[in-house]
């Protein structure tokens, strides 16, 4: 018996390769990355509030960096997959392992005011926008 995944028509195993073809090709040509996860942006007027899904992550698998003007995120997902798969207890494995890492532009935040935190797999980054400072300005009087 295989447990490997397969798609059923009217009660009868088929194969479509129009299907697979099809497949592959919105896999090939979608937005989506499979080295990075996906994030929301938010403007709260003095804050960017940026949300990162990272499920099945434990918050020491996480690093978050500023360099610059960029700030990037890391995480890495480890797997016992090898380990496990000599002792035969993996009849298959789809769940995905590796670094993941996003950057973005940090132009405008007060970089050294960014707050972190982590639950339920979600990351929440605050960022304070820098407050621009208006040069101090005044009229001298002539003696």
């Amino acid at each position: 018996m295989s447990l490997t995944p397969y798609r059923r028509f009217n009660g009868i195993d088929t194969f479509n390769p129009f299907q697979a073809m099809e497949e592959l090709e919105r896999r090939f040509f979608s937005d989506s990355d499979t080295g990075a996860f996906k994030t929301d942006i938010r403007d709260t007027g003095n804050a960017f509030v940026l949300e990162a899904d990272l499920p099945g992550f434990k918050k020491e698998d996480i690093s978050i960096d500023v360099e610059e003007n960029r700030l990037t995120i890391s995480a890495t997902r480890h797997s016992d997959y090898e380990q496990k798969d000599q002792k035969g207890n993996y009849l298959r494995c789809e769940r995905s392992f590796g670094s993941f890492s996003r950057s973005f532009d940090t132009t405008g935040i007060d970089t050294e005011a960014l707050s972190a935190s982590f639950t339920d797999g979600v990351l929440t980054l605050t960022m304070p926008k820098l407050v621009e400072t208006k040069p101090n300005s005044r009229k001298l009087e002539i003696n």
